[in-house]
């Protein structure tokens, strides 16, 4: 098969860690037969340096011309005095807009090689956890009303959280059918007990939940949610929540597995077209330095063969290479725990990556 992949690297480590994936883009092609073209387009700082704008037109066309998109990281300092309309992360919800993108699937996995490098006590974690997060992706806070204004104490600015029932209907569906591909349990995260779009949103899932009977459903407060995810993470299967609890639950969740430098996610819409991305940031600190996981990345190209492909055994065959390699003892520094032993080059753990595959 063959398949046309737009690669945004970004800023920072982000043109390390996806050369990378495409390392193990192309073996997995080579070893399986498929043809994989790449084209780069440029994102956030790097766009804005060439272009004065975080998100090109021409980036957006290629985008919607490519059967999926992988993507690095985008911003750091040097952009900090930016507006906050062309500021580099603008251009993830630009992009995601663009795609029709409102789904985020953020999977969180304590691999067993990596136990001793969750900050929980043995006895919470036990044999390990694989959580998946379903983020609603193009809603609420981030993209409601915003703006600033007199108020009874001054200056004041305001950002407004808002749903439909229609989004909470798709994101909700995303997360049924995902429940049900896996444990079949599923728990609704919102804040209902004080807000009026919470509300809706739990009316809406109880409704959704009477059409998947087989799926053991529950709703939490995204505050009790936080301090589960720390006292008991084997509770969960898979989550659903809005935008912005989504985006910090799934950091937290990534954070307990030991290192968000593990971490992928897969953005999807109503076409097969995904966009595919590591959830840790553009890491400035260490741009350039050949110090970067790439692991995560790596992890995010297995997502889009799987999900946008259809390609599950060559999803399979990276996902098993880079346990093999995390078995083996192979660590780059975000990963090395108390260990004496040298890491990794970001280049050293893709090779043994690509040999283990």
């Amino acid at each position: 098969m063959e398949f046309n992949i737009a690669l945004l690297k970004g800023d920072g480590i982000g043109p390390e860690i996806v050369d990378s994936a495409v390392a193990v883009l192309e073996k997995a092609a080579d070893k399986f037969g498929h043809t994989f073209n790449f084209t780069p387009y440029l994102i956030g700082g790097c766009a804005i340096d060439e272009t004065g704008r975080p998100l090109p037109k021409e980036t957006v066309e290629g985008c919607l011309a490519s059967d999926s998109v992988l993507l690095g990281a985008v911003g750091g300092p040097k952009w900090d005095d930016q507006p906050g309309d062309n500021r580099p992360e603008k251009a993830l919800l630009g992009i995601r807009e663009a795609l029709g993108l409102y789904t985020n699937l953020r999977p969180a996995k304590l691999y067993s090689a990596l136990r001793g490098a969750s900050p929980l006590k043995d006895e919470i974690v036990g044999d390990g956890f694989d959580l998946l997060i379903v983020r609603e992706l193009t809603g609420g806070i981030y993209f409601g009303d915003r703006g600033c204004r007199q108020g009874k104490y001054g200056e004041e600015a305001f950002d407004t959280e808002a749903y439909s029932v229609t989004e909470i209907e798709r994101i909700g569906r995303v997360a049924f059918e995902s429940a049900m591909k896996r444990s079949k349990k599923l728990c609704s995260v919102d804040k209902a007990n004080v807000l009026e779009s919470s509300r809706l949103w739990r009316k809406t899932m109880h409704r959704l939940a009477e059409e998947y009977p087989e799926v053991e459903y529950s709703d939490m407060f995204v505050d009790n949610a936080a301090m589960q995810l720390v006292r008991n993470p084997r509770q969960f299967d898979v989550i659903v929540t809005s935008n912005m609890f989504g985006d910090i639950l799934s950091d937290e969740a990534s954070q307990i597995t030991g290192s968000i430098g593990m971490l992928a996610s897969a953005s999807l819409g109503e076409t097969t077209r995904g966009m595919y991305e590591p959830i840790h940031g553009s890491a400035p600190d260490i741009a350039g330095q050949n110090k970067a996981n790439p692991l995560a990345t790596i992890l995010s190209a297995a997502m889009m063969l799987r999900y946008s492909f259809g390609l599950s055994a060559e999803a399979d065959a990276v996902e098993e290479a880079v346990d093999r390699v995390l078995e083996k003892g192979f660590r780059t520094a975000d990963i090395l725990g108390d260990s004496a032993d040298v890491p990794l080059t970001c280049t050293e753990i893709t090779e043994k990556v690509l040999e283990e595959l």
